[in-house]
C-alpha cells in the first residue's frame, strides 16, 4: 500500500501498530481534491470542512506564533506550511482482516495497490549527524531554564534540541519502515507533502474527538528499559511511577491541559480519567494521563485548535510565559516538531498525535533533522536532561547510520 502510495506528490498514513481499539489500525490519504493552507486564515478552516468528507493534514508549533506563511522563521530548514490539510479523493482504510477504500473506483485502486510491484531502497548518502547544541552548551541553557523557574517566571518548560545532517539523501520509505520497525508506536505517521516528509514513530495523542467528547494524554515522564532483564525493566516501571519529579512534571501539564479543555468544554464535565499511568513501549517507559471533557454544542474544529494548541506537554506552565522563554533559548523554531498530524472522518470526528520521536526530511535541500526535548523543572538535573534527550532519539540514530 505505501509502494503504491508513494507515486503522489501528497499523502498521509497512520498506524496505530495494534496499540488500543481504535476505529481504524490504518489510514492512508492521497490525491488532494482541494486543500487549505497557511495563505488562507486559520479561522477559515471551518469553513472548509465539510461534513460527509474526509480530511488529513497537520498543524506547526509555528500556527501559535503565526497564522500566516510570511512571519515563519526561514532558519527552519524542513519548510512545512504552518498548517496544511486536504480533502483527498481515496482513502484507504485497515481495521483486523478488513479493507475499505473510500473512493468511486475503488476495485481498480484495489487491483492498483495489489498489482504494485516490490520496490528496492533507492540510493541514500552517508548520514552525518551535528548537534546543534553541545553537552555544555545545552547544560547552560538548562541551568538558566532553571534560574527562570526559581525567580517565579514559570513553573516548568520544555526545551528542545535538534540534530540535523545537510547534504543528505535518504529513502524516506524504507527509513520509514525500518524507524516503525524499531520502534513501533501507537501514533504513527508516514506524512509527505511534495519535497518534504515526516517520519514518525509518536507515542503520545493530542487530542481525539468522538462524538461531544474530546480527550487528551498528555505525556510527561520518561525511563529507559533494560530488556536484557524483565525483573530490572519492571523495577525501573515502579520506580517511574513513583519519581517525585517526574510526578510533578506530569501533573502541572495535567492541570494546563485541564484548564485548556475547560474553555471548550461544558461546565463541571473535565475529568482526570487516569494520573500517572505509566505505559511500555519498545525503547522506553512513558507516564501518561488521559484528560477528557464534554464539548459545549456547536464548538467548531477552529475553537478546539485556539484552545489547546500548542499542546502543554510540548510547552510547559504557563503556556504562553514558557512560550516566549522557548523562542528564546531554543537555537532554531520547531517547525512541525511538536506540532500535530492527523485526521477528521465523514461525521466529524478526529484525532490527532504530538509530533515527537520523529524525523524530518526536504528532499530539495538535502536536509534531515529530528528533535528532542524534557520537561525542565527546578529539581531538573542538566546532565541527566541531556541523556534523556539522547534516549528518546536513539531509534531514529538508528535507522538512518
Amino acid at each position: 500500500m505505501l509502494n503504491w502510495a508513494s507515486r503522489f506528490n501528497i499523502f498521509c498514513y497512520l498506524d496505530n501498530h495494534l496499540y488500543g481499539d481504535e476505529v481504524y489500525e490504518c489510514l492512508l490519504a492521497v490525491k488532494p481534491a482541494d486543500f487549505f493552507d497557511d495563505t488562507h486564515a486559520f479561522s477559515l478552516i471551518d469553513k472548509f470542512i465539510e461534513k460527509g468528507s474526509w480530511y488529513f493534514g497537520h498543524l506547526s508549533y509555528d500556527l501559535e506564533t503565526s497564522r500566516s506563511a510570511h512571519a515563519i522563521d526561514r532558519r527552519e530548514r524542513i519548510k512545512f506550511p504552518a498548517y496544511y490539510f486536504f480533502k483527498p479523493k481515496i482513502v484507504v482504510a485497515i481495521k483486523g482482516q478488513s479493507l475499505t477504500i473510500f473512493s468511486d473506483d475503488a476495485e481498480k485502486i484495489y487491483r492498483e495497490i495489489l498489482n504494485t510491484p516490490e520496490r528496492t531502497e533507492e540510493n541514500s548518502s552517508v548520514i552525518s549527524i551535528n548537534h546543534r547544541l553541545t553537552r555544555e552548551e545545552y547544560i547552560e541553557k538548562v541551568n538558566k531554564l532553571r534560574e527562570h523557574i526559581l525567580y517565579g517566571d514559570c513553573y516548568e518548560i520544555n526545551f528542545c534540541q535538534d540534530f540535523f545532517a545537510e547534504g543528505s539523501i535518504i529513502d524516506p520509505l524504507a527509513v520509514f519502515e525500518r524507524l516503525v520497525a524499531t520502534s513501533p508506536a501507537p501514533f504513527s505517521a508516514f506524512y509527505k507533502l511534495n519535497e518534504k516528509y515526516l517520519l514518525s514513530a509518536s507515542p503520545e495523542r493530542y487530542l481525539k474527538k468522538t462524538g461531544s467528547r474530546i480527550i487528551s494524554q498528555p505525556m510527561k515522564g520518561t525511563y529507559r528499559r533494560i530488556l536484557t532483564s524483565p525483573e530490572d525493566d519492571h523495577a525501573l516501571k515502579l520506580s517511574l511511577f513513583n519519581d517525585s519529579k517526574e510526578r510533578a512534571e506530569n501533573v502541572m501539564i495535567v492541570d494546563l491541559v485541564r484548564n485548556d479543555l475547560s474553555r471548550i468544554c461544558k461546565r463541571a464535565s473535565v475529568t482526570v480519567d487516569e494520573l500517572f499511568g505509566v505505559y511500555t513501549f519498545p525503547q522506553v517507559h512513558q507516564m501518561v494521563s488521559t484528560v477528557s471533557g464534554i464539548l459545549k454544542e456547536r464548538t467548531q474544529f477552529s475553537e478546539i485548535i485556539k484552545a489547546t494548541f500548542p499542546m502543554g506537554s510540548m510547552t510547559g506552565a504557563p503556556k504562553h510565559k514558557v512560550m516566549n522563554l522557548i523562542k528564546k533559548y531554543e537555537a532554531v523554531p520547531r517547525g512541525l516538531f511538536s506540532g500535530s498530524v492527523g485526521y477528521i472522518d465523514p461525521i466529524g470526528n478526529f484525532d490527532f498525535n504530538v509530533v515527537i520521536r520523529s524525523m524530518f526530511y526536504n528532499a530539495l535541500e538535502k536536509y534531515v533533522s529530528y528533535y528532542a526535548g524534557s520537561g525542565i523543572t527546578y529539581y531538573s538535573n542538566p546532565e541527566n536532561e541531556w541523556e534523556e534527550c539522547l534516549l528518546k532519539v536513539e531509534a531514529i540514530k538508528k535507522v538512518l547510520t
